[in-house]
């Protein structure tokens, strides 16, 4: 028994040993690989999600990129949708083509930039010191967004690079090529010239001519030229013209500079022409100016060549309501005054009217009437004709309708005026007899057409002071002999109606024309009227408008005197 052997008490206690040392080598080992599965997933999800973040930091650039305005100030792009335009009252808009697509620009005003430029540093001052916070309280991002960066910087590069090239005026369109922005002079309407200049327009009134500085960036080799009239009809000799003309590189490196800068945009309308009869002071130019600047609540200079100071004088409460600046004398201004932007020439639709389609906010001759009856203080829109406020206040006695009669001084006037007078005072009118003077007081003689129910007088200027009626007065026009029906209902009846006023038309016979006794029964001038107008517009002029007068049958009106007056008690 050489060899010990061991008991059988100690053989159990060393294979136990041996399965914990065993058992413990296994659990470390699964420890281990748990630990480092969980670190490669935990790798790996970081690697993918900066990997996604980096994307969607891209994209957001991409989608609103930003423009520097100073030295830490970074201005977000924004949509041509979400910017205010300050001429957009007026409904004009400047249109660029880029890519095949038009687009509005954004007219801008000196006062919009320095706000909007102000209130983009400290906005985005504030956004800048949130962003390098964050940078510094995560470290570790900083280099995960070095590509984003550096998309960030190039972006960045190339919106400073347009602005430059636009002479600080940001492109809102958001486009990477720009398309030069010019002025745009419309010669296609048949009745007037208009030219709408947006950005740097500079008027030299001296020189009857208005300049465009295209930006840096749009310059050309080529200039453009217009030569327009600078009223509402387009035709008229009477009318100086005055020039548009859009710069080239070399001659905007020389443009002279401005003398004084303004806020608000400019019109550049004549005041000549055929003006001094009150039916083309408001044909050719009132209502024109009030379709073309209206719009703009009175924030708007008016830049008036062959200005005629007793159109000024006369029209002052209208002229002083649609502009709150002072008129400036055009051809007498020596300097170069600088605008936002300059509209050349007034926009007409029609004789003595208005088309609410064309109109910017569809304004309507009804419009017109009722701006120009607050104008000059008269009763406002709910207020009856005076007849019936009178009576309806009136417990005993009943006043007459008032009936304003006007005679015209020179031609178609009633040479038998006294006659009618008394027709209408027995036909139960109170007269109010009328020869309009060019020196009246628009204010003083628009008091006296208010308190009137009824405006009678041929066929004429007399009758433009229908503006200055109530809504249901009668306009009653005594059509001259010619075939002078179609013209009278153009220029005055069809007005009329459209302001609410109701018109009532008496068409003269022959035998009622002074042309009758100087010409005879037999001669075309009487007998054949269509003859003489087929000869040309001058010949219906001279006999029908310039040559008659009227001798109004009394017995042959009554019917009509007597409708006007059922008209006015209904």
């Amino acid at each position: 028994m050489g060899t010990d052997s061991p008991s059988p008490s100690t053989a159990p206690v060393a294979l136990g040993a041996k399965g914990a040392v065993r058992a413990v080598a296994q659990h470390h080992q699964a420890v281990v690989g748990f630990l480092l599965g969980f670190l490669l997933v935990l790798l790996l999800y970081t690697t993918v999600s900066s990997q996604f973040g980096s994307q969607n930091a891209i994209g957001v650039l991409q989608s609103t990129p930003a423009v520097r305005t100073g030295q830490n100030a970074m201005t977000p792009q924004t949509s041509p949708s979400s910017m205010p335009n300050n001429m957009a009252k007026a409904g004009d808009h400047i249109k660029e083509d880029n890519k095949g697509q038009q687009s509005d620009t954004p007219n801008k005003m000196e006062e919009d930039h320095i706000q909007h430029g102000i209130n983009g540093i400290e906005k985005n001052n504030q956004t800048e010191a949130k962003l390098d916070n964050e940078k510094e309280k995560n470290p570790g991002e900083a280099a995960g967004q070095a590509s984003v960066d550096d998309a960030s910087d190039r972006i960045e590069e190339e919106l400073i690079r347009q602005e430059i090239d636009q002479g600080g005026i940001k492109n809102d369109t958001n486009i990477e090529q720009a398309t030069p922005r010019k002025p745009i002079c419309d010669l296609s309407d048949p009745r007037y010239d208009v030219c709408e200049i947006s950005g740097d327009a500079r008027a030299l009134g001296a020189n009857r001519t208005v300049l465009y500085v295209p930006p840096a960036g749009e310059r050309g080799a080529d200039s453009q030229e217009w030569s327009i009239r600078d009223q509402s009809r387009k035709y008229l000799e009477y009318v100086g013209k005055v020039t548009v003309r859009s710069l080239n590189a070399s001659q905007a490196a020389a443009a002279p500079e401005c003398t004084s800068r303004h806020a608000v945009p400019a019109v550049v309308f004549a005041m000549n022409g055929l003006t001094s009869n009150p039916w083309h002071d408001f044909s050719d130019v009132l209502i024109p100016l009030f379709i073309t600047t209206r719009a703009l609540d009175g924030e708007v200079q008016f830049l008036v060549s062959d200005l005629k100071p007793w159109f000024v004088d006369k029209y002052r409460l209208i002229l002083r309501n649609l502009s709150r600046y002072d008129v400036v004398d055009f051809n007498q201004d020596g300097g170069v005054r600088c605008y936002p932007h300059v509209t050349v020439g007034l926009r007409s639709h029609r004789d003595l009217g208005i088309d609410p389609a064309r109109a910017p906010r569809n304004y309507t001759m009804l419009d017109f009437r009722l701006y120009v009856r607050e104008i000059y203080s008269l009763p406002p829109p709910g207020v009856d004709v005076p007849y019936k406020e009178a009576n309806r206040a009136a417990a005993e006695q009943q006043r007459k309708p008032r009936l304003m009669l006007i005679n015209r001084g020179r031609t178609r006037k009633f040479v038998n005026f006294p006659e009618i007078v008394a027709a209408v005072q027995n036909a139960g009118f109170e007269v109010v007899p009328v020869e309009p003077r060019r020196d009246l007081s628009v204010e003083e003689f628009s008091r006296v057409v208010d308190s009137c129910d009824v405006l009678m007088g041929a066929h004429g200027a007399g009758l433009t002071n229908f503006f200055f009626l109530r809504s249901n007065a009668v306009m009653l026009q005594v059509v001259p002999w010619g075939h002078m029906e179609h013209s009278s209902m153009v220029f005055y009846g069809g007005p009329a109606r459209e302001m609410r006023l109701r018109d009532v038309e008496y068409s003269i016979a022959a035998t009622e024309s002074t042309l009758y006794d100087k010409y005879g029964k037999d001669d075309p001038v009487v007998s054949d009227p269509e003859s003489i107008h087929k000869q040309g517009w001058q010949f219906g002029m001279r006999y029908y408008w310039t040559e008659q007068d009227i001798r109004l049958n009394v017995t042959k009106f009554a019917p009509t005197l007597h409708q006007v007056l059922q008209m006015l008690r209904e």
